[in-house]
């Protein structure tokens, strides 16, 4: 009887991307694609098979339109009357990865693997 190996996770590759001027969505966009695993041959969406992705320069991405005012950000403490809210612009200064990590959060299959996935995404200001 042959002994059980255990199964190999995919290699998995390390991509550095620069924000230096580009929209916070555009960004979303590729870093989604790259911690699924979109651009391997192999791809299937029930397996987690992406790459790393260290995103570098975060505070230097740009707000399009109108954003800076018009977009909301809330959290909740988890206490009543605990609701804080705070405009993309004001966000973008104080911590440029939280927005960067909300909009490639909303970008990820709402499913079990989305916790795995958003954990390989790093991010330097």
């Amino acid at each position: 009887m042959a002994a059980k190996t255990a199964q190999q996770g995919p290699e998995r590759e390390i991509h550095t991307l620069d924000a230096t001027g580009r929209p916070v969505g555009r960004l979303a966009v590729l870093v989604a694609e790259l911690l699924r695993g979109k651009q391997r041959p192999g791809f299937e969406r029930h397996l987690d098979s992406g790459d790393f992705v260290r995103v570098e320069n975060v505070g230097r991405m740009k707000l399009t339109g109108k954003k800076a005012e018009q977009k909301t950000y809330y959290r909740h403490s988890g206490y009543l009357g605990g609701l804080k809210e705070a405009n993309a612009g004001e966000l973008l200064e104080q911590r440029p990865e939280e927005v960067l990590k909300r909009a490639v959060w909303g970008m990820l299959p709402k499913n079990k693997l989305r916790q795995e996935q958003i954990k390989r995404l790093t991010m330097q200001a």
